[in-house]
């Protein structure tokens, strides 16, 4: 393939808000924090980062607030070449965020979807242009399922493959497992799937990611195979998944090997969890060859 991989994540867009203290607050207790800052995430926005850094022509289909988060967020896009033309803004609702406590190796979370509740099935049907003219969509769980299985049922309907990566897990609509090309769970993600549908059915469909265990997925004859993962001196795992499945979309559009996508998409995480912060981690595709050489 001559020219770039056209990629498009239809997914959440967050704004990350990190205090970290010496202690968790009690019920009603006020403390002192030791440090602020804010991180760009959101499990869509991030896999589509890692794509575009990755080689891919991207475009993210997302929504944003009305506020400064919102307006920093989108120009990231733009500033990484990623395509921001699907990315809507709604009005008198906030961005997406998490609010994160870190103390001593502990966290304390809570999401705020705001404008990503309106990644809607209407919302993608007036963006499907950005769909039908890609060729892989990547999706993740932290949009409505029904926005889900409609863009499912598009692409499947156009010939164009699906990518799911199932987090944070939900129970996965049968018409949806039927449809999609590739599920790439991690171990506990794939445990829940295997306690709501029968996977043996579906395994050539699921890529399982293991963390420095690498990747196992089957071939075709049936055999199961595990693709090793490469050393790194680990910082930061947060964005680690999101750098894997943003880079096995792009090359398995590139190569139409799924062993070749999962070695490259593993030499991409290895390079991601050696930074801290998760966009702040992704790697360029020269560095993602270097280290596999």
């Amino acid at each position: 393939m001559k020219r770039k991989p056209r990629v498009c994540v239809v997914g959440s867009i967050n704004m990350d808000m990190v205090t970290t203290t010496d202690k968790m607050p009690k019920q009603g207790e006020t403390i002192l924090g030791k440090s602020f800052t804010t991180h760009p995430g959101g499990k869509g926005a991030n896999q589509a980062i890692a794509a575009a850094r990755l080689g891919a022509d991207v475009v993210m289909v997302g929504a944003i607030g009305d506020d400064a988060f919102g307006n920093s967020l989108k120009a990231r896009f733009r500033n990484e070449g990623a395509n921001d033309e699907a990315i809507i803004t709604v009005p008198h609702e906030s961005t997406g965020v998490a609010t994160i406590i870190l103390s001593d190796g502990d966290n304390r979370i809570i999401v705020a979807p705001g404008a990503n509740k309106y990644v809607t099935p209407e919302m993608v049907k007036e963006k499907q242009d950005s769909i039908l003219s890609s060729d892989i969509v990547l999706m993740q769980f932290e949009v409505p399922m029904e926005t889900i299985e409609y863009t499912v049922e598009l692409a499947h309907k156009h010939g164009i493959p699906v990518v799911i990566n199932p987090a944070p897990f939900n129970e996965i609509p049968e018409n949806v497992v039927d449809k999609v090309t590739f599920i790439t769970p991690n171990e506990s993600e794939l445990l829940a799937m295997e306690q709501s549908i029968d996977t043996s059915s579906i395994k050539l469909k699921i890529i399982e990611t293991r963390g420095d265990q690498g990747v196992a997925f089957t071939l075709a004859e049936g055999k199961e195979k595990t693709i090793p993962s490469f050393k790194a001196k680990v910082k930061d795992t947060t964005g680690a998944g999101d750098t894997f499945n943003g880079a096995f979309v792009t090359e398995y559009v590139k190569e139409k090997d799924v062993e070749k996508a999962i070695r490259f998409a593993n030499a991409a995480a290895s390079l991601a969890v050696e930074k801290i912060g998760a966009q702040e981690g992704m790697p360029k595709r020269e560095d993602v060859v270097k280290r596999m050489r």
